[in-house]
């Protein structure tokens, strides 16, 4: 299912978002206010606009409140304060903010933000992984072509063991911890373990096994 994101400021971790979220079959606004920024975005982004997003009327004029999720990605404090701010005002269902400090954070959160990243500590894919797999519960970023990823397990997968399910052959993932609904995590997990409902797996592959994974999981 396709959702619209506007992802505002198109810095490293905006862009990174952007072109992540188009990977994802998503549709991405882009907004910047350098028009070198936003001509080059527009090889990458489904819709691509010049404009300076503090300005209430041309943000409004884009139609933020027809959006799922607002990305605000700049890197000035006072102008991500009043995004965030007015995209909430504009009626934006989910307002995602970068913030560089834990005092930015806590102005964000009360200007509405939703939720806060860093990026020093999220990184842009990680962040629209998240936001549009509702099945993969968390995503980690190892390198350009491996993630880990976290993965409730459903009806279909309780009861059976990790040898039955294969999941290095049939999906080419390795299951590399198991979190029980109750109890401590099993960071060594065995062929013959078996898992229970609502069962947590930590699982590392290529990102387009994950995302295989994560269509199945969808379904079960």
């Amino acid at each position: 299912m396709k959702n619209q994101y506007v992802v505002i400021g198109l810095g490293r971790f905006g862009s990174s978002l952007a072109q992540t979220l188009m990977e994802q079959e998503q549709e991405v606004l882009v907004i910047d206010k350098d028009i070198d920024i936003i001509n080059h975005a527009a090889s990458y982004a489904t819709q691509a606009v010049q404009m300076d997003a503090t300005d209430e009327q041309a943000l409004e004029a884009a139609g933020i409140g027809n959006f799922d999720t607002a990305c605000v990605c700049t890197g000035d404090v006072q102008s991500s304060i009043m995004i965030t701010l007015l995209c909430k005002e504009l009626g934006a269902q989910n307002v995602l903010a970068k913030a560089g400090s834990d005092l930015h954070e806590k102005m964000l959160l009360k200007m509405g933000a939703d939720r806060v990243v860093f990026p020093e500590r999220d990184s842009g894919v990680r962040q629209a992984m998240n936001l549009v797999s509702s099945n993969i519960l968390d995503f980690i970023q190892v390198s350009d072509d491996f993630g880990i990823a976290e993965f409730e397990t459903g009806r279909e997968w309780a009861g059976k063991s990790l040898a039955e399910m294969r999941f290095r052959q049939n999906y080419g993932v390795n299951v590399v911890a198991v979190k029980p609904k109750a109890g401590k995590i099993n960071i060594n997990p065995k062929a013959q373990d078996i898992l229970t409902e609502h069962d947590v797996i930590v699982v590392l592959g290529r990102e387009e096994a994950l995302q295989k994974l994560e269509k199945i999981a969808e379904k079960r």
